[in-house]
């Protein structure tokens, strides 16, 4: 019998954690070893961590930041990463007749896996640019920030009463359009991929989706793909209270084309994106 893998692919701060949890819960094998939890995303990330690493190797020897946070397109996959991916592809295939993995990386590198498993379904989680850079710049202030709040009581004193305002303000300016490149890099690499593929072979959907269709998402994955899972409530697994405040990114973007050609691209994505 033909392998079933399936590929969630999205960018960070999209939901794919979320939805790959759901999926676990649901009986997909996702990986044997998963990325522990952190202050991002303290219910775990479920990232495979045999591709985490791979991915993270690949853009570390192309002198790009192992966290993926990067605008760059058309990354080199050399030889050598190709052969280890491959062969990572090749015991799971041995080891499970369905399997998949999740790790926002892994949009980098889509027109590689294209190759490597050719037979792969896709699911793709896309999320509005203004609610994933207002994610990434409250996750990563926040550790900022806690490394003032592990300080004796007065420089506690000091952060809260004096500093923290200021600071925030600075690395929301400093940080909300680098963010805003990220996502306009992931979300082309996606759509330049599903412009590509066999309608029949990928869904791209928005993870709040799940909240009233999971039961839907759920029986398309066995009926269309033939995904053996059993049924399983997303609203378990969904955690309102660990969904961060939304802030408005666009005030601390001064690159209004930016702003302009992030609004044209969710346009495209939405022409795929799923109804149910």
């Amino acid at each position: 019998m033909q392998n079933r893998t399936l590929i969630i692919a999205g960018m960070h701060r999209s939901g794919t954690s979320l939805i790959t949890h759901w999926l676990n819960e649901c009986g997909l094998q996702l990986g044997e070893n998963f990325l522990p939890a952190s202050i991002g995303n303290t219910d775990g990330h479920y990232e495979d961590i045999e591709f985490l690493k791979l991915h993270e190797e690949i853009l570390h020897d192309n002198h790009l930041p192992e966290t993926g946070l990067t605008d760059e397109h058309n990354i080199p996959v050399s030889l050598y990463h190709r052969e280890k991916l491959k062969s990572v592809i090749r015991v799971k295939n041995k080891l499970y007749p369905q399997w998949g993995w999740k790790d926002p990386r892994t949009c980098l590198f889509l027109d590689t896996y294209k190759e490597l498993i050719p037979d792969a379904r896709y699911l793709i989680v896309v999320r509005d640019y203004n609610a994933v850079v207002s994610s990434l710049l409250q996750r990563d202030f926040k550790s900022i920030e806690n490394k003032y709040l592990a300080r004796g009581p007065f420089d506690r004193f000091i952060w809260k009463t004096f500093r923290r305002t200021r600071r925030l303000q600075r690395f929301y300016n400093e940080k909300a359009e680098d963010y805003l490149k990220v996502w306009i890099a992931y979300n082309e690499e996606i759509l330049k991929n599903v412009k590509t593929l066999p309608e029949n072979t990928y869904v791209m959907i928005n993870y709040s989706l799940l909240n009233d269709s999971d039961d839907r998402i759920c029986s398309f994955l066995r009926d269309k793909w033939n995904l053996s899972l059993n049924y399983f409530k997303f609203k378990d697994v969904f955690k309102d209270a660990l969904i961060s405040n939304h802030i408005s990114a666009d005030s601390f973007i001064a690159n209004k084309p930016l702003i302009n050609r992030a609004d044209k691209l969710q346009i495209d994505l939405n022409q795929y994106m799923v109804a149910m």
